[in-house]
């Protein structure tokens, strides 16, 4: 089923090349044996010929040839279980490590269905939802602050300033003004950012029905028994080939896609998903794979359908209603499902089935580092949810709103406010007088008007 001529065919193809075009010299390499054996010396010749060898062992002698260090049992297995153990399987219900090279065209398939996406049915979409994109202003053109742009920095220092205040003969407010609306021609545009949700929102999505409908006939208290006679079913492979592609095609997208603050912590758990899904199928841990999966996307259809409409025009009330559910959810899942039954039963359960082994401790530290992210993630929705209920959120702190050029107006109205120089300053000095003025003259005019109002009573008065 999942038997792939790949590595053969790459084998036999780069044995006829070296053999065809590559002159044999007297240039060597070592090579390390299977058993630990004394280095050697071996000629282009010799490496010819053992990959004509090995791309006609078997598939399974092959596995474990190739990174003999890699595929030790005991970094995969525990105590008393060996690869045999897994072979008793048929064929079509194991996995085979092989099968994970599946995913990498995958992420590349998913990068060029997310181009065609993005470009031609993202935009009716944010169309219909009322998504507007910010006027933006072109900074004056000049070469030398363009290329010191490009290629030094966005966000000069002081003593970078002072020399380039030198070199472009302009005072140090042009130079930082400049600067300032030059990074916000960078930033992404409402459209790009609403398109990236609803993409993720569409996967989520898809990945969640998918995953849902794997586990429809497993009865819940099986799914949380590690155990490697599990048999492989055609859903779950692809559930995990789907995600391991699609997590992939993120970290091929990572340098275009909308910076955010917690550009690292992405970063970090986009690796931790790709080993812990990768190790979990190899060593078949393939149903705690799938609920670590599960739960996941469960949070993040609603947290990528809020920002679909958070982008919006008249959505407001829609979207802080997901937003409310997405955090109810975030911290169901992420904080009480997650540790209290996938790593309890990683971390302490399976102690009751199996020894500590390499790939235990591995596996944990995973879903570890993940629940820290989570920890980091739910502290910065109770943040939120704390001012929403105050009623302090004046300003949207979602994930896609904290990205780092969305801090560039706080930073124009600071730089406005502290700069004695700035236009916007004496702009707003002006209007200040100007109303403190209106203000004294409505009182003396006021003034005057009850002082002549007396003054007249009086002499009525006097006169009668």
């Amino acid at each position: 089923m999942h038997k792939l001529p790949l590595f053969s065919y790459w084998t036999r193809t780069v044995a006829s090349h070296l053999e065809n075009r590559v002159k044999v010299t007297s240039g060597a390499f070592y090579h390390n044996k299977c058993c630990r054996q004394k280095k050697k010396k071996v000629t282009f010749a010799y490496c010819i010929s053992l990959l004509q060898t090995l791309a006609a062992c078997p598939q399974e002698e092959k596995k474990m040839d190739l990174l003999p260090d890699l595929w030790r049992q005991e970094y995969w297995l525990p105590p008393g279980v060996t690869w045999r153990d897994l072979e008793q399987l048929p064929d079509s219900e194991r996995p085979h490590p092989k099968d994970l090279l599946i995913a990498l065209p995958l992420a590349l398939g998913f990068v060029a269905v997310r181009c065609v996406f993005e470009r031609f049915l993202a935009p009716p979409i944010a169309s219909c939802l009322g998504v507007k994109n910010r006027l933006q202003v072109s900074a004056a053109p000049s070469p030398q602050l363009e290329s010191y742009y490009c290629h030094r920095s966005k966000q000069p220092t002081q003593v970078e300033l002072v020399s380039l205040m030198v070199l472009c003969g302009k005072t140090q407010r042009q130079i930082e003004s400049w600067f300032r609306v030059r990074r916000n021609q960078d930033r992404p545009s409402q459209t790009k950012k609403f398109a990236e949700a609803a993409w993720r929102f569409f996967f989520y999505l898809s990945a969640f029905v998918v995953g849902l409908t794997s586990l429809v006939n497993v009865i819940f208290k099986y799914l949380l028994v590690v155990t490697l006679s599990q048999p492989l079913e055609k859903a779950h492979f692809w559930y995990y080939m789907l995600e391991l592609g699609f997590y992939g095609s993120l970290l091929l997208r990572i340098s275009v896609d909308v910076k955010r603050k917690d550009f690292k912590e992405q970063v970090i758990h986009h690796l931790a998903t790709i080993f812990l899904l990768g190790f979990s199928y190899c060593a078949n841990y393939i149903r705690i794979g799938t609920l670590v999966m599960l739960l996941h996307d469960s949070s993040d259809i609603l947290l990528e359908s809020a920002k679909m409409f958070n982008y919006g025009t008249g959505w407001r009330k829609t979207c802080d209603s997901l937003f409310v559910v997405f955090a109810v959810v975030f911290l169901v899942t992420r904080l009480v499902i997650f540790p209290s039954r996938i790593i309890r039963t990683t971390l302490l359960l399976s102690m009751e089935v199996f020894e500590p082994f390499a790939g235990y401790y591995f596996f944990n530290i995973l879903l570890m580092v993940l629940q820290a992210l989570h920890v980091f993630w739910a502290v910065l929705i109770l943040r939120m949810v704390y001012k929403f209920l105050k009623g302090k959120l004046e300003k949207d702190e979602r994930s896609d709103e904290e990205s780092e050029a969305d801090l560039e107006e706080e930073d124009k109205a600071k730089e406005d406010k502290t700069d004695p120089g700035g236009d916007c300053y004496w702009e707003k000095s002006k209007e200040t007088l100007n109303s403190k003025l209106s203000a004294l003259t409505n009182s003396c005019v006021l003034n005057n008007l009850t002082h002549h109002r007396s003054s007249v009573a009086n002499r009525a008065r006097k006169a009668q």
